[in-house]
C-alpha cells in the first residue's frame, strides 16, 4: 500500500515563494515585510473572494437575511482560512484543538467588532452590503494577521520572523525555511 504523501512539499514551497518575494520589495520594504503576512495576504483575499461570492449567494440568490448571510459566508470563508493558513502560511504541527479553540475566540471577537459592527452598521446606516463589507474587511485583516501570527499560531515562525533578513540574491534564510512545530 502506498503511503499517504505529506502536504509539507506545499507548504514549503509556498513558503519559499513567499520569502523569495518579499525578497525583492523595494524601498527597504523586505526588512519590514514578513513573509507570512504576504502568505496571509493571499490567503486572506482568496477567502475573502469565498466570502463574498457566497454573500452575494446567499443574500442576493436566496433572499436570506443580511445578518444570516454575512453569517453563513463567514463561517465557510474562515473554516478555509485556518486550514490554509495553519498548513501552508504558518507549517504548524501542534495539536489542531488548542490552535482551533484559539481561533474560534479569535474569529468571535472578529465577528461581533468588525463584521457586525463595522459591516452591519454601516449597511445599517444606508452604505451598500458589498462596500460595507469590503470596509469591514480592511479592518479585519490587521486584526487577524496579528492574531494568528501571535496568538493561534505563535511559535517559531513568529518568534523568528522579525530577525528575517534576506540577502540580495534571494537564496535561502537561515531559521525561516523548513519544517517548525507551535505550541
Amino acid at each position: 500500500m502506498d503511503e499517504p504523501r505529506s502536504i509539507d512539499p506545499i507548504a514549503d514551497r509556498f513558503a519559499r515563494w513567499c520569502e523569495t518575494v518579499v525578497a525583492h520589495l523595494p524601498f527597504g520594504l523586505r526588512r519590514l515585510v514578513p513573509p507570512t503576512f504576504l502568505g496571509f495576504a493571499l490567503i486572506n483575499s482568496g477567502t475573502f473572494g469565498v466570502d463574498l461570492a457566497l454573500l452575494t449567494l446567499f443574500r442576493g440568490g436566496c433572499g436570506l437575511p443580511i445578518w444570516l448571510a454575512v453569517t453563513m459566508a463567514y463561517v465557510c470563508a474562515f473554516t478555509v482560512s485556518f486550514v490554509l493558513n495553519r498548513i501552508l502560511n504558518f507549517h504548524s504541527h501542534a495539536p489542531v484543538g488548542r490552535q482551533a479553540a484559539k481561533y474560534l475566540v479569535v474569529i468571535a471577537i472578529n465577528y461581533f467588532a468588525f463584521l457586525l459592527g463595522v459591516g452591519g452598521g454601516l449597511a445599517a446606516l444606508g452604505v451598500e452590503y458589498h462596500l460595507s463589507r469590503l470596509l469591514a474587511g480592511a479592518c479585519e485583516a490587521v486584526f487577524l494577521y496579528s492574531a494568528l501570527r501571535w496568538v493561534v499560531f505563535r511559535g517559531r515562525v513568529a518568534e523568528r520572523e522579525p530577525e528575517f533578513t534576506p540577502d540580495a540574491t534571494c537564496g535561502s534564510s537561515p531559521g525561516i525555511a523548513g519544517p517548525v512545530t507551535h505550541d
